[in-house]
């Protein structure tokens, strides 16, 4: 899906590590929501509170992801999934636009 429909964005951004990591939240009528963002090239730790899938639109990173031993490479067209309560590892190659459904 290339465009969301009959949405609400909150107009203030959501601004991580220095403005390296930002995105705005998308709600849905069935009061699902979404982040849409970018991050800049570097190395983040993230802490999940729910569930969610992040699918990268387009750029590349790298994961760890809790329980792995070992990173994967994820690249504009794939998606990976983080389990609630959780916290992850990235490291960004390439400027990265994402779009992270909660679950």
């Amino acid at each position: 899906m290339s465009e969301f429909n009959n949405v609400t964005v909150v107009k203030e951004a959501n601004i991580y590590f220095n403005g390296a990591v930002t995105s705005r939240t998308v709600f849905f009528q069935d009061g699902s929501r979404k982040t849409l963002g970018i991050m800049m090239p570097g190395e983040y730790s993230f802490n999940t509170g729910s569930a969610e899938v992040m699918e990268i639109l387009s750029g590349e990173l790298t994961v760890l992801l809790p329980g792995s031993p070992d990173w994967a490479t994820i690249r504009g067209g794939e998606a990976f999934e983080v389990p609630e309560n959780a916290s992850f590892e990235l490291k960004v190659t390439a400027v990265t636009d994402y779009c992270c459904s909660y679950l």
